[in-house]
């Protein structure tokens, strides 16, 4: 790695991609499942904060944090040091079996933030997809139901019970059936997109889940909604706070289970620890991972404890928890109770005052939408039909990529800018010019 960098933007040393990063991308190219989706040409080496290095030198501003993972920067030395002293002490003890302190510690730390009232039970797991897959094995076993109720859109991870909920992109599920049965869904509530304003968009999804349990899914068998706060992949959609306060009304009186999926909205992205709390709303099962360890493989689903009440064998997991995720996690969550939660929502604040101002000289962008540090930016072809410009968005990418900046696409259309947690002024304004030359170019 380069010994000085000079600005709080990015700095690029040769052509993208250059001679080592392509040398990489030829051997991944000859050995790697093809499955995985490559945005643009980044060979990664070294993270530092909010940098990434490639193995050609040139520095990035990062605005993905790993797809919102590295929560508090790439390799915060507070995380590293966790890290390292524990894997000098215990690397692993599997939890399904033996004790160790680090289980309830850490189940202490997210009990004292979590959203619905306690007590509380955790089991810990390796990934978002494996915190959703107990949530819905939870929420069967519990309710004795078999049913369960998603949103179009939305993505909850890639094994079979978790893509059975997923309803993102049609390859996701292409050629995987038959996936498991008794999953349903409805619209997610997209205030953004006309004719819809956010009471139009609650009334017509209320209408659909009212027809769902009138037709094909009986209300007494349904076991759980699966919510996603804030839709991620679907393209940072914030719903209506008056939907998830109906949701809940009626999962309340239905006896269903309401399970929030914070995997990529929780660990304080959206300005608070849960995204859910925006909309004075308790869930009965959350499940989270991303940017609770920052970086280190780590899910989490938890609950009311007297819904956790499955016997022992009932699900467990060999390396899920393990003492070094578990010291990352310990000291991801003293960093973001500390002032990072607070911080994502300031900076968040700020990027999206600028963003809106950005869009009064780019009619390109149709609706800048979010919480926190959970940024949507919606590119249209017709800024007053707002009709997605996918090819347009998927441009910018790879312009800002050129300028060296790393942001993702989400939705059918939309940018997301989900930076690490740590993120300053500084380098927010530096994300913006740059964001503002991809635009233009």
């Amino acid at each position: 790695m380069p010994k000085t960098f000079t600005s709080a933007g990015p700095e690029l040393r040769t052509s993208l991609p250059g001679p080592r990063s392509a040398a990489i991308m030829a051997a991944d190219q000859r050995l790697i499942s093809p499955s995985y989706t490559r945005g643009y040409p980044l060979a990664a080496q070294r993270g530092e904060g909010m940098y990434i290095v490639d193995a050609d030198g040139n520095r990035f501003l990062d605005f993905t944090a790993g797809i919102a993972v590295c929560s508090t920067g790439h390799c915060h030395p507070e995380v590293v040091a966790a890290i390292q002293r524990q894997a000098s002490e215990l690397i692993h003890m599997s939890g399904t079996d033996f004790y160790y302190d680090l289980m309830p510690r850490v189940s202490e730390m997210i009990s004292a933030t979590a959203p619905m009232p306690g007590p509380h039970r955790f089991f810990f797991s390796n990934s978002g997809a494996e915190a959703i897959e107990c949530a819905l094995k939870l929420a069967r076993y519990h309710t004795r139901r078999p049913y369960f109720i998603g949103f179009y859109q939305g993505f909850h991870g890639r094994t079979l019970g978790a893509l059975s909920m997923t309803s993102s992109k049609q390859t996701q599920r292409a050629r995987f059936a038959p996936l498991l049965p008794g999953f349903f869904h409805i619209s997610y509530p997209n205030p953004y997109r006309p004719p819809h304003g956010a009471a139009d968009a609650t009334a017509a999804c209320l209408e659909e889940l009212d027809r769902l349990f009138h037709t094909t899914t009986p209300a007494n068998e349904v076991a759980a909604v699966v919510l996603e706060p804030v839709q991620g992949e679907g393209g940072y959609i914030v719903p209506p706070k008056a939907f998830v306060q109906e949701l809940r009304r009626v999962c309340d009186r239905e006896g269903i289970l309401l399970i929030a999926d914070e995997v990529q909205s929780g660990a304080g992205r959206t300005g608070k620890m849960w995204a859910i709390e925006h909309f004075g709303v308790a869930p009965d099962i959350v499940c989270s991972a991303k940017g609770i360890a920052s970086g280190m493989p780590l899910g989490v689903t938890f609950s009311r404890a007297g819904i956790m009440d499955w016997t022992p064998g009932a699900h467990a997991s060999t390396f899920g928890g393990n003492p070094v995720c578990l010291a990352a996690a310990e000291a991801t969550i003293k960093l973001l109770t500390g002032s990072l939660i607070a911080n994502a929502g300031q900076v968040g604040a700020y990027l999206m005052e600028q963003l809106k101002n950005l869009a009064q000289h780019h009619a390109c962008i149709g609706d800048v939408r979010g919480l926190g540090l959970m940024i949507g930016i919606e590119i249209v072809n017709d800024p007053r039909a707002r009709t997605p410009d996918p090819a347009r968005r998927d441009r910018i990418v790879n312009a800002a990529f050129e300028r060296g900046l790393l942001i993702l696409g989400c939705g059918s259309s939309s940018l997301r800018l989900m930076p690490p947690l740590i993120v300053t002024r500084e380098q927010a304004d530096a994300a913006l010019q740059i964001l503002d030359q991809a635009i233009r170019a």
